[in-house]
């Protein structure tokens, strides 16, 4: 089992999680979390044993030269860290790694130790998926909880999904089996622009983590490489007809789909989300 040694005494933490893989299509979720990582200022707790769980012939070591010329190895694997949030009155631990190709259940029982050993009261997983959303809409942002209350606070749409699942799917379960509360939180991403990085699906998510702290984060370049991300797909689009018109048929459903919320009640909560948002200078567009 993962050792933590030296850990300072963690407030009312709750931690975010992502893995590579499966569960992170265009890598949005697990770039959400470095994301957060690289602005929190996190600092590294531990990482799992990589012989553990990893199939090195599927997930190959990476090796690098350093600044002062040695070759370094990197073994994959899933890493541990934490930031402290005054504002907010609490920290976060983050975890970001890979989904382990053998001996899920055992990785899942170390990521609840680690809840269990640092006082984690919440859980909240992110994860994407291809689906048949048009890239120039707002990206569709789906969720499920332990907690109803807290899907309808976040505005997140049902997920209704029944198949197959990965490791994010297999953490909420053990999670919310072992009494910790827990929260999955996916976006959709475009299956015709599949290739990652996918900016904008990150922005999405990272949003549904700002409403769910209640704390703006810092988003620095993220929103204009949406931006751009969306303009390089218009592009692509306009070069070839039948993509271009695939998109139109993607764009005709998704507004029929989302013209009921054009009510008062949808435009009062996004109010209440620009409101909360306000400390942040960075615009806003998902």
């Amino acid at each position: 089992m993962i050792e933590l040694e030296g850990v300072p005494e963690l407030v009312n933490p709750l931690m975010i999680a992502a893995f590579e893989g499966w569960n992170d299509a265009g890598d949005a979720a697990t770039a959400a979390v470095e994301h957060l990582e690289e602005v929190w200022g996190a600092t590294p707790l531990a990482a799992l044993d990589p012989e553990d769980y990893y199939d090195y012939q599927v997930n190959r070591p990476m090796v690098s030269v350093d600044e002062d010329g040695t070759r370094v190895v990197t073994w994959p694997t899933t890493r541990i860290s934490f930031a402290r949030l005054p504002e907010l009155g609490r920290d976060v631990v983050l975890v970001r790694g890979i989904e382990p190709n053998m001996r899920w259940q055992s990785f899942t029982n170390e990521i609840l130790s680690v809840c269990h050993e640092l006082g984690v009261e919440m859980v909240v997983t992110l994860g994407a998926l291809l689906a048949d959303s048009p890239h120039t809409r707002p990206v569709p942002v789906s969720g499920t909880s332990s907690d109803d209350a807290l899907s309808r606070s976040l505005n997140l749409e049902p997920s209704r999904y029944e198949g197959p699942t990965g490791i994010v799917g297999v953490v909420q379960d053990a999670c919310t089996r072992a009494g910790v509360p827990a929260l999955s939180i996916w976006a959709a991403v475009p299956h015709y622009v599949a290739q990652p990085p996918c900016p904008k699906a990150t922005l999405a998510l990272l949003r549904h983590i700002e409403d769910l702290l209640d704390v703006p984060i810092p988003l620095g370049e993220l929103p204009e490489d949406a931006r751009a991300w969306e303009r390089g797909v218009d592009d692509l689009a306009a070069e070839d007809g039948e993509v271009a018109e695939y998109v139109r048929s993607l764009e005709e459903v998704k507004d029929v789909a989302d013209a009921p919320e054009a009510s008062g009640d949808a435009i009062a909560r996004e109010f209440e989300r620009y409101l909360r948002r306000r400390g942040n200078d960075e615009p806003r567009r998902d």
